[in-house]
């Protein structure tokens, strides 16, 4: 089976909890990051990623983790691509359940890329059954927090402190939040640099250490964001492209796919909105 699909749901009832059904053969994610935590298994295949500094491998029946803003790409790692069930919450959801089942409250941290957990891998299957076939609002939430609160117990861990200097992380955060607020701006290294008082080089070298991309890759994936929440709002996806800071549709589509899974279009018809195609 070498076709590629892709269906994309959001769960407006789950906080708006984004969900991926996908079989992917040739389809290359480039180095990117999500709001959410990415919590997926394996289907058939297998998937070849790149996360926390190294390459891993995710064989059929185990279970993908990456971490809230956390760097990661993807590929097929057979020949014949792989297919996963996936879910993206955010940190806001992990932690609260966090502050119910522990004193210490806040979103986890999942030390290991791939796990194989199969009681785990079924209560996620049945999780995104569920939410493919069942208007039962209590059953679906359910399902979802408690995959989340076992995913916790079983494979959460404290987040690693870092050794970053003091003084550069309040510098690197300002610079992150203005590409964040500002996603679209056409600003500098130079510019960036004399926001955050630091020299372009040691910039540029500490926000790619500290978050895992150089600022223009960061760039790209907040418009990739904004370009999402544009696409829900029912946008013109030229419009989406131009508002975002994308050169074109074109220009925006190629990230947008590099990113989602999907293409905007792809994306807007999957989410049940009456986009207008440029």
């Amino acid at each position: 089976m070498n076709t590629e699909h892709a269906a994309y749901q959001i769960a407006d009832e789950l906080g708006g909890l984004e969900l991926l059904n996908a079989h992917y053969h040739k389809q290359n994610f480039s180095r990117h990051t999500h709001e959410g935590y990415t919590v997926g298994v394996i289907e058939t295949g297998a998937q070849r990623f790149y996360r926390t500094g190294g390459n891993h491998v995710a064989p059929k029946h185990s279970i993908i983790l990456v971490n809230a803003d956390e760097v990661h790409n993807g590929c097929s790692a057979t020949e014949g691509g792989w297919s996963y069930r996936a879910m993206y919450p955010v940190p806001a959801q992990f932690g609260g359940i966090n502050s119910e089942r522990a004193a210490n409250s806040g979103a986890p941290y999942f030390p290991e890329p791939v796990v194989y957990d199969p009681e785990l891998a079924e209560l996620l299957r049945l999780t995104f059954t569920t939410l493919d076939t069942s208007d039962n609002r209590l059953l679906r939430e359910s399902l979802v927090y408690s995959s989340l609160t076992q995913l916790m117990a079983r494979h959460g861990k404290h987040r690693p402190s870092d050794n970053l200097a003091a003084i550069a992380k309040p510098a690197l955060a300002l610079v992150k939040s203005f590409i964040d607020d500002h996603p679209a701006a056409d600003i500098s290294l130079e510019e960036l640099a004399t926001l955050a008082g630091l020299s372009p080089y040691y910039l540029l070298k500490q926000f790619q250490r500290y978050y895992g991309l150089p600022p223009h890759a960061y760039q790209i994936q907040a418009r990739v964001r904004l370009a999402k929440g544009k696409i829900k709002q029912g946008t013109r996806l030229l419009d989406v492209a131009l508002d975002c800071g994308f050169h074109d549709q074109s220009h925006l589509n190629r990230h947008f796919k590099k990113t989602v899974g999907v293409t905007p279009g792809q994306f807007a018809k999957e989410i049940g909105r009456n986009i207008i195609q440029a």
